[in-house]
C-alpha cells in the first residue's frame, strides 16, 4: 500500500473525531473518501497532512511509519492537498503561486524568466493552455483547482488529496478537472477524493470508504457497490426517498404578497417582474453565473435596484439595502457560506443570533439569558451537532455551518426567506435535513425562494420554477411542466417559448 492508517484516533474535548481508523490507498486508484459531516472525513485528512497530532495510532508510508508534524512535512515525505478554497494567492500570477517558496534565484533574486520557465514545466501535461503571467484571479476556478493540483503534485509528488474540488464547478469545468485526475492516476498517484456529489464518485473512483461517527464502516470497490447500499452505509438507515414527490399543498394566492415589478440592476441582472406569495416555494434555476445569484442580491438588496418598484399589501417596501430588507422581513442565506455567510471566530450562539439583533439594533442588546434559549432551541430543532452552543464556528462541519446559519434567519421569523445552494457541500444526511425544514416552514406561511443546480431538488420542493440564462428571467414553469426535462430545455434552448408570468 502506498499510504495507510491503523487504528488512527484523534479526540477533541467532549468528542472523538477518529476511532481506531484504518484506511489504505494504493497507488494508481482514485479513492473517495465519504461520509456525512461530521463523520471525520476533514480529521482524518488533517491527520495525514500534519495539520493535526494524532493521539494514536499509526501513519505507514510505503509500508514506513511517517510522523508528519506540519504540512510542509507531510508534503516533504509525499502527500499533498488541494481544498474546495484554492488555497494560492490570488493577486499573484499563476508562475508565482506555482513557484512560491522555491523560485529559481541567482544571487539572491528571483529570475522572473527561469520561473516562468519552471511554471509552464510544472503545467504541461495538464491541458491548459495559459500564459503563467496572469494573475491568478483572472483565471476561472477550473484552472485555479488545476493550478493548485499541479503545485501540490510538484512539492509532493506521490499522494494528493482533494478535498471537494468540484463544489464550485460547472459539468465543462468538472470534466476538464477529472481529465486531469485519470492522468494523474495512471502516472501512479494515489488520489483521496472527497465529496458530496455521488454521480462524480461514482464516475471517477475506484474504491470508496465510507466513515460514520469517525469509525471506518466499510470499503469496496466502485462497480461492486449500488447507490443505495453506499447510502444506507453512509447514514445507518434507508434515506427516505426527499425528492420522491413534489410538494403537495398549495401557496395561499390569498394572503398578503410581495410584488417586484421591474427590478433589476444595469450590468448585473436585467429587469423581471416576481410575485411572492406566503406559503410558497419559487425554485431559481440555471447554470453558473446566470444570473440566479444576482437575482438573490436584488431582491434583498444587497446590490441596489437601479430599475422598478417592491409593493406588498401596505404599500411600497423599502429594499435599499440589507438592514431595510431584514425590516421588511426578508432573510438571505448566501451561496458562499464561508465568505459571505458565517463569522467564523464567533460562537454558535452569536451566529443564530446575529440577524435578529441587526433587527432589533445594536442599542438595544438582546440578553444573554435569551440569545442561548435562542440559540439552544435552533440547536436542538436542527439537530446541529455541536457539544454547546460556545462552540466557535468555524469549528463546525459544512452542513452544521449551514443550518446554523438557516437558524439565524428563522430566528427572525420571516416572511420571504431566500436559500442560495443551501445544500451545496454538504452531506446527504443534512441534505434531507434541510428539504424537509423547508416543506415545514412553507406549511406555516413562510415565502421561500430556493436557488440550486440540484434540478431534481427543485423539483421536489418547488411550485414553480423561474429559468435564468444570460442574466435574464427568460421562462416560469409551474404545474405539471415543473420536472427536470422542461427546466434544461429552458436552460439550454435560447428559443425557449416558456412564458415568464409574475
Amino acid at each position: 500500500m502506498l499510504l495507510s492508517t491503523r487504528d488512527l484516533t484523534k479526540t477533541f474535548p467532549g468528542t472523538k473525531a477518529l476511532d481506531a481508523v484504518n484506511f489504505d490507498l494504493k497507488a494508481g486508484e482514485v479513492h473517495a473518501l465519504l461520509g456525512e459531516n461530521g463523520a471525520g472525513k476533514s480529521t482524518l485528512v488533517k491527520c495525514l497532512t500534519g495539520a493535526y497530532r494524532r493521539d494514536s495510532g499509526d501513519i505507514l508510508f510505503d509500508g514506513r511509519p511517517v510522523f508528519p508534524q506540519s504540512t510542509l512535512e507531510a508534503q516533504a515525505i509525499g502527500i499533498g492537498t488541494v481544498y474546495q478554497e484554492v488555497n494560492l494567492l490570488p493577486n499573484l500570477t499563476v508562475a508565482e503561486n506555482l513557484t512560491l517558496g522555491h523560485q529559481p534565484r541567482r544571487f539572491g533574486m528571483i529570475r522572473p524568466r527561469a520561473m516562468q520557465a519552471l511554471a509552464e514545466e510544472m503545467l504541461q501535461g495538464y491541458g491548459i493552455d495559459i500564459d503563467v503571467r496572469r494573475q491568478l484571479d483572472s483565471c476561472s476556478v477550473a484552472v485555479q483547482q488545476i493550478v493548485a493540483i499541479a503545485r501540490a503534485v510538484h512539492l509532493s509528488g506521490r499522494v494528493l488529496i482533494l478535498d471537494e474540488p468540484t463544489a464550485s464547478l460547472d459539468a465543462r469545468e468538472v470534466a476538464m478537472l477529472f481529465d486531469v485526475v485519470r492522468g494523474l492516476r495512471d502516472r501512479g498517484l494515489g488520489i483521496i477524493f472527497i465529496s458530496h456529489f455521488l454521480d462524480q464518485v461514482f464516475e471517477i473512483s475506484d474504491r470508496l470508504t465510507v466513515l460514520r461517527n469517525g469509525r471506518h464502516i466499510a470499503t469496496h470497490p466502485v462497480a461492486d457497490l449500488d447507490r443505495m447500499q453506499l447510502i444506507t452505509a453512509m447514514l445507518s438507515h434507508e434515506l427516505q426517498h426527499t425528492t420522491s414527490h413534489r410538494l403537495q399543498r398549495s401557496a395561499d394566492t390569498s394572503g398578503d404578497a410581495i410584488r417586484f415589478t421591474g427590478v433589476g440592476r444595469r450590468g448585473r441582472i436585467a429587469p423581471f417582474d416576481l410575485t411572492v406569495r406566503p406559503g410558497e416555494v419559487i425554485g431559481m434555476a440555471g447554470l453558473l453565473r446566470s444570473g440566479r445569484t444576482e437575482s438573490a442580491e436584488v431582491l434583498f438588496g444587497a446590490v441596489s435596484s437601479d430599475s422598478g418598484t417592491v409593493t406588498d399589501a401596505r404599500g411600497a417596501v423599502d429594499l435599499h439595502n440589507p438592514r431595510s430588507a431584514i425590516a421588511a422581513g426578508f432573510g438571505f442565506a448566501p451561496e458562499d457560506r464561508k465568505t459571505d455567510g458565517i463569522v467564523a471566530e464567533l460562537t454558535v450562539r452569536e451566529n443564530i443570533i446575529l440577524a435578529l439583533q441587526a433587527r432589533q439594533g445594536w442599542a438595544r442588546p438582546i440578553r444573554y439569558a435569551e440569545q442561548l434559549r435562542i440559540a439552544d432551541d435552533y440547536i436542538a430543532r436542527l439537530d446541529i451537532r455541536t457539544p454547546d452552543a460556545e462552540k466557535p464556528v468555524g469549528l463546525l462541519s459544512g452542513g452544521n455551518q449551514q443550518k446554523v446559519i438557516l437558524a439565524r434567519w428563522l430566528a427572525t421569523h420571516p416572511r420571504f426567506l431566500i436559500l442560495d445552494e443551501p445544500t451545496r457541500g454538504i452531506d446527504i444526511g443534512a441534505h434531507a435535513e434541510i428539504l424537509r425544514l423547508i416543506e415545514e416552514v412553507v406549511a406555516r406561511g413562510m415565502s421561500i425562494l430556493v436557488i440550486s443546480s440540484e434540478l431534481d431538488e427543485l423539483v421536489a420542493v418547488s411550485h414553480r420554477v423561474i429559468v435564468v440564462r444570460d442574466r435574464t428571467h427568460v421562462a416560469e414553469l409551474t404545474g405539471a411542466d415543473v420536472d427536470s426535462d422542461r427546466i434544461l430545455r429552458a436552460i439550454a434552448d435560447p428559443h425557449a417559448s416558456a412564458e415568464v408570468a409574475a
